[in-house]
């Protein structure tokens, strides 16, 4: 509608609608969790987080809304059609820039159940939207370096206790766990600094979707391990609200997560923790040559 204006005006558009929303919907939002906080009991809050992911939804559905307005975006999507929202999932992806959060609720928003993400936990402190994660429960992780653990060993183990109580909770409504493999955004410094075996990827940090399968194993249909590739550059925020993103290529597929890795203790098990991580940098190394392969074929298409 708006992409006959300047790249910065339709960047300004964009930032006005998605402030204005999120501001409109918090409110309910944070009224429905103060309700939950109020009423512990099981029926109760089971139908106050219905209510509150349809809001988060509806909130997803207005940013892809103002994200078709600004500009006109070739996808190139496959595997959606096993999805369903009836099930809990396990879902993980490469992490290239922010992005990738708005372009994952832009395609599998009501195709899967609310994905709720693994937050550091600086980011409760975002104004609005930080408050908002917190009341749809979404697991803010405090990671502590080696160092600071070797002089503070109390700390050990935080991150499976955040990742537990989460999962609990997540046990009444069907929910989309996910996680960024790799923890972080990928840039070459951090690549060479790393020094990863992967040419597209960071090397991947196997205990988060570990803790979540010894916590919620049963509970989860299968793997959603997505691929995704910006053929013309990896976007910023801004660029995308400015209308500059024109082909995105996502690739899903669905994995069985195996049964021998459902319940087990990560922290604990060394034979169990040393076999997990195998497991995963396979996935990885299966995912780089992916991404290897649809880098090639973006660039055969590109005409000469």
């Amino acid at each position: 509608m708006f992409k006959f204006l300047p790249a910065p005006l339709r960047g300004v558009v964009s930032a006005l609608i998605l402030g204005l929303s999120t501001l409109f919907w918090c409110w309910p939002l944070f009224t429905l969790a103060l309700l939950k906080l109020l009423l512990p009991f099981t029926p109760a809050q089971r139908a106050l987080r219905y209510g509150m992911h349809w809001i988060a939804e509806s909130w997803i559905s207005i940013n892809s809304f103002w994200i078709d307005l600004a500009q006109t975006i070739e996808w190139d999507v496959q595997g959606l059609e096993p999805l369903d929202k009836s099930h809990s999932w396990l879902v993980t992806s490469n992490h290239q820039s922010w992005v990738d959060i708005l372009v994952l609720q832009y395609q599998l928003n009501n195709r899967l159940p609310l994905l709720k993400f693994f937050l550091k936990q600086e980011l409760i402190w975002v104004p609005v939207i930080g408050l908002c994660w917190w009341a749809l429960e979404f697991p803010f992780m405090k990671r502590y370096s080696s160092q600071y653990l070797e002089k503070h060993p109390e700390k050990r183990g935080q991150d499976l206790a955040t990742t537990r109580k989460a999962c609990e909770r997540y046990k009444t409504n069907p929910v989309a766990v996910f996680n960024f493999l790799e923890g972080t955004r990928f840039t070459q410094a951090k690549h060479d600094e790393q020094q990863s075996p992967y040419r597209h990827l960071l090397k991947p940090r196997a205990g988060g979707i570990a803790y979540v399968l010894d916590a919620m194993g049963e509970q989860l249909q299968k793997l959603v391990n997505v691929s995704l590739l910006y053929p013309e550059g990896v976007p910023s925020l801004w660029s995308l609200m400015c209308g500059n993103v024109r082909r995105i290529v996502m690739h899903i597929d669905i994995l069985p997560i195996p049964r021998e890795f459902v319940g087990k203790d990560y922290s604990n098990d060394e034979a169990y923790r040393n076999a997990f991580q195998a497991w995963v940098n396979h996935l990885w190394q299966e995912k780089d040559q992916l991404l290897e392969q649809l880098s090639t074929d973006c660039l055969s298409r590109q005409p000469a």
